[in-house]
């Protein structure tokens, strides 16, 4: 049963769906917001690394460090709508699924206001990314849907990180979540490599 688990979970992390971001400025909608997180190797493998780095510093940051995101996330689309300027976007996001799955391999236990800054400062980028791809659509809509998608899926990378310690039991089971945190980094260094 052990197995069958493990094997549910890394199969269900390993997926990723192979068509590109819709275009929010034609579909700026809740449903096109949901979709949006889940179109993109990178929003995918830091949100679930966010979730994953989490269940490895445990207690309060299991909830904290993931809405965290989702608040900055939110602060950085509204300033991408407001017309705010934020540089060094593309480069920060590459950064944060290189960096938050690094945290998540030698899982690193910080206080939770630490861990919460830290993927706070990566999630306004994320967010503002969100806000200039927007275009004149239904920004609300858009907004709604995709803290929906992000929340769910730093809940999958909770699951994960958890599951995969429940699974293999103690000492093994927390060095095979801090793995999967470093194959969250290396997705990171491939998607740098091929920008």
């Amino acid at each position: 049963m052990k197995r069958l688990i493990l094997t549910l979970l890394l199969t269900g992390a390993a997926a990723s769906p192979a068509f590109a971001h819709l275009d929010p400025a034609a579909h700026g909608s809740l449903s096109a917001g949901f979709s949006h997180p889940l179109t993109g190797a990178d929003h995918l493998l830091a949100m679930v690394a966010v979730g994953l780095w989490a269940s490895l510093i445990g207690g309060r940051a299991l909830w904290a460090v993931p809405a965290a995101f989702v608040a900055a996330m939110s602060a950085g689309f509204l300033a991408a709508l407001g017309g705010l300027g934020l540089p060094l976007i593309e480069p920060a996001i590459a950064a944060s699924v290189v960096v938050i799955g690094l945290l998540a391999l030698v899982a690193l236990q910080v206080p939770t206001a630490v861990g919460m800054a830290v993927v706070g400062f990566f999630a306004l980028f994320h967010g503002y990314a969100h806000g200039l791809e927007l275009g004149g659509a239904n920004g609300l809509g858009f907004m709604a849907g995709f803290v929906a998608a992000t929340a769910l899926l730093h809940g999958a990378g909770v699951a994960l990180g958890l599951g995969i310690s429940a699974v293999g039991g103690g000492r093994a089971g927390r060095i095979a979540a801090r793995l999967a945190g470093g194959l969250t980094a290396l997705g990171g260094l491939w998607l740098v490599a091929g920008a």
